[in-house]
C-alpha cells in the first residue's frame, strides 16, 4: 500500500522495512531491494561522478572486509547475507563504506553540470511531476553530480520502472541542453529500504545537510523538504 497523506498533508502511516514481509530483490550490478509502500532512500550519480581509481580502491577494501565475514561479494545474494549479520556489523559496514562512498560524491568529481540551476530544475520538476499519483515524494536534494531522495512506491515493480523513466527523461533533456549525446547517469542506483523512524530522521537530516557537507553555495543545488515527512510534526 502506498503511503498517503492526510487532509492536512501529513504522512500519517509511513511504513518502514519489515523483514517478515514480501521482498523483491533484483540483481544488476548492484542488488536492488523493494517492498511495497516502504520508504526508500535512493541515490543516483552522473556517469563521470566517480574516477575509476576511486571506485577500484573502494571496491577492493569493501570486498576484503566482506570476505572476512565469509561473504563473497562477487556472488548474487551477498547483500542478503550482509543483512543477516549483527546490527553492529551492519553499522560498521555503512560507516566504513557507505559513508566513504558519499564523501567521494561530495568531493564533486567530474564536470558537475548539475550546478547549473536550469539543469537541476529539470530533475526537481521531474521528481515532482507524478507525486501523489505514481509515488509519494518526500525529501530530495540535487547536487552537482548526484542526487538523493526519500520516497515510497505502491508495489514491488514500480520503483525501478519509475527510476528508469526519470533517468531517461532527465538525461534526454539535459543532454539536449548541453548539446551532447550518450549516457548521462550511471546505470545503477544505490537504494536502501529505511528500517525505522530514527533512521528516516537521520536520512532527512543528511539530505538537508548535504550541500553544506560539500561546501556548496546557494544556487549550486536544489533542496526540497516536504513538511509532511517530518516525524516530529505534531499529529
Amino acid at each position: 500500500m502506498l503511503v498517503t497523506r492526510s487532509d492536512d498533508g501529513y504522512f500519517p502511516d509511513m511504513r518502514f522495512f519489515n523483514p517478515r514481509d514480501d521482498i523483491a530483490i533484483l540483481q544488476r550490478k548492484l542488488p536492488h531491494w523493494s517492498q511495497a509502500g516502504t520508504v526508500v532512500f535512493i541515490t543516483w550519480r552522473t556517469l563521470d561522478s566517480m574516477p575509476r581509481q576511486v571506485i577500484d580502491g573502494w571496491r577492493a577494501d569493501r570486498n576484503r572486509w566482506l570476505n572476512t565475514l565469509g561473504i563473497d561479494p562477487t556472488r548474487e545474494g551477498w547483500k542478503t547475507l550482509l543483512h543477516e549479520q549483527s546490527p553492529e556489523l551492519i553499522t560498521e559496514f555503512h560507516e566504513r563504506f557507505t559513508t566513504r562512498w558519499h564523501n567521494e560524491l561530495d568531493a564533486c568529481h567530474g564536470a558537475c553540470v548539475l550546478r547549473r540551476p536550469d539543469l537541476a530544475e529539470i530533475i526537481s520538476k521531474s521528481l515532482l511531476h507524478f507525486d501523489g499519483h505514481r509515488y509519494e515524494m518526500m525529501d530530495f536534494v540535487v547536487m552537482p553530480n548526484h542526487l538523493h531522495f526519500l520516497a515510497t512506491f505502491p508495489d514491488k515493480q514500480s520503483m525501478l520502472a519509475q527510476c528508469e523513466s526519470w533517468k531517461h527523461f532527465t538525461a534526454t533533456r539535459i543532454n539536449a541542453a548541453l548539446g551532447q549525446k550518450g549516457r548521462f547517469w550511471q546505470q545503477d542506483a544505490f537504494d536502501h529500504l529505511v528500517r525505522h523512524e530514527a533512521q528516516f530522521a537521520r536520512l532527512k537530516d543528511y539530505i538537508a545537510g548535504n550541500p553544506a557537507q560539500a561546501r556548496l553555495r546557494p544556487g549550486e543545488y536544489v533542496h526540497r523538504s516536504h513538511p509532511a515527512s517530518d516525524p516530529n510534526r505534531p499529529r
